[in-house]
């Protein structure tokens, strides 16, 4: 058995992680067992999980209703093939339970392993639909600023957050950049103009500028997450539907971060009552049980796909699409969520964040934006400024030191560092924890991020 030292000395040599320097790594938490919304390291320190594992654990950790549900399909088939010409019983279930969800929105689903995956597979299928529809000119993708999608070669190339792209250029063509609707940072509204509006406008600015009939679709997450949780205005998504259906663009609403109850509702976009072409889901479909992702299409899209010959069709797929076991799981994933009222339970204990958030942080001197409201997502915003928005200078290390005192006070959570002078973001906190957070822990949270706040902003 390693000892508590050998396991991070091997981890050191052996084990490359996400967005890896070893600078960054070392002092790392190993974690070794969790339980509703807290976590516990191999040192037996407990944290409450401030974001949910990686925006995922929406139904809490330690649910063995997953893990049986894991063990009882094993037993049974663990994995086979589901190639075209083979199926099995939960893929066929959960794609109608999904379906289901969306309200007979959408017509069918491809399952993924992540949610990456799945918006490479989304950027793949608006390609084809316009081949398929005989205009294969239309191949670019239209993302926003502050967009993460996944850092996979293609969805890298819709994220626009510089530090994905640095050292991996050159990018994909073929995907091109709108300023998002991010009502604290925008820039060149014109009079009379809402945010929303103006970040539409900017959206079909872009889409004239590329040329319609080279443009195929425009993706964007209902709330951002990675990029900062910056919540539109509630103009602006119809908004974007309209552009989109003017120009005959597909909408591909990106609901990865968004969806299962995350905002309080089954799916991101139904708070606007926006109807996208696809949409692309992954995290909280199992609540990060096992890995599984994918993308749904509405009729239109599906059609399309069945239409062309045998010799023109959608040669997509990957091993391990519409895994039996990831499927079993996640079917009993959304059972939890509906059967305990956990969208109703995000809404409750999302305004319970939110206002407490306010309440800590909303004439704080260097809080220049305080962002929730929808369900359990939401971040702080932190300036040097308030009146100017002037950011803290990175040298500074405001959000990677915010990060380490409320780790020390019990909290794990992630921060997005300031990414330069306005209109770049400042230092973000995010919070998003499980969906099954109980008052106290969601008060904790509050309490531990205002004292962190405290503590770091008074030494500077």
């Amino acid at each position: 058995m390693l000892r508590d030292a050998d396991l991070v000395s091997v981890d050191q040599e052996h084990l490359i992680h996400p967005l890896h320097h070893p600078s960054d790594h070392t002092e790392p938490i190993i974690y070794v067992r969790g339980c509703g919304a807290t976590v516990e390291d191999v040192n037996g320190h407990r944290y409450t999980d401030g974001l949910s594992g990686l925006w995922n654990v929406n139904v809490g950790h330690g649910r063995a209703e997953l893990a049986e549900a894991a063990a009882a399909q094993m037993k049974e088939l663990a994995f086979f093939s589901a190639y075209v010409g083979s199926s099995n019983i939960p893929a066929i279930q959960l794609a109608e339970r999904l379906i289901d969800l969306t309200n007979d929105e959408m017509q069918a689903v491809f399952f993924a392993p992540s949610g990456a995956e799945a918006n490479e597979a989304a950027f793949k299928t608006a390609r084809f639909y316009w081949k398929a529809a005989g205009k294969p000119e239309k191949v670019k993708v239209v993302a926003r600023q502050e967009a993460y999608h996944g850092v996979t070669l293609q969805s890298m190339s819709a994220t626009k957050m510089g530090a994905y792209w640095k050292m991996f250029e050159p990018r994909v063509p073929g995907f091109v950049h709108t300023q998002t609707c991010y009502p604290y940072r925008f820039q060149g509204a014109r009079a009379g103009e809402t945010i929303g509006q103006a970040a539409a406008r900017e959206l079909e600015e872009t889409i004239i500028r590329e040329g319609p009939d080279t443009v195929a679709a425009f993706i964007g997450e209902p709330i951002h997450g990675t990029g900062g949780v910056i919540y539109p205005t509630d103009d602006y998504w119809p908004l974007v539907r309209e552009v989109c259906s003017r120009h005959k663009v597909l909408l591909i609403a990106d609901e990865i971060v968004c969806g299962f109850g995350r905002t309080g509702k089954w799916f991101g976009l139904h708070h606007w009552k926006v109807k996208p072409d696809i949409v692309a889901f992954a995290k909280g479909v199992t609540s990060g049980y096992l890995p599984l992702g994918g993308m749904m299409v509405t009729k239109m899209v599906k059609e399309a796909m069945d239409s062309v010959s045998p010799a023109d069709r959608w040669m997509h797929g990957g091993t391990y699409s519409a895994h039996p076991t990831c499927c079993a799981v996640a079917l009993k994933n959304l059972e939890i969520i509906e059967r305990e009222g956990l969208c109703e339970r995000a809404e409750k204990m999302g305004a319970r964040l939110h206002s407490g958030l306010m309440e800590a942080f909303a004439n704080h001197p260097n809080a220049g934006d305080v962002r929730g409201g929808k369900g359990l997502l939401a971040a702080v915003e932190f300036v040097e400024d308030r009146a100017t928005k002037q950011n803290f200078s990175g040298d500074l290390k405001v959000g990677p030191r915010l990060y380490a005192d409320m780790k020390k006070r019990g909290v794990v959570t992630r921060v997005r560092p300031t990414a330069g002078t306005h209109p770049a973001t400042g230092d973000i906190l995010f919070l998003a924890p499980p969906l099954v957070v109980t008052e106290d822990e969601v008060d904790r949270l509050v309490s531990v991020a205002s004292d962190a706040v405290k503590a770091v902003l008074n030494s500077r």
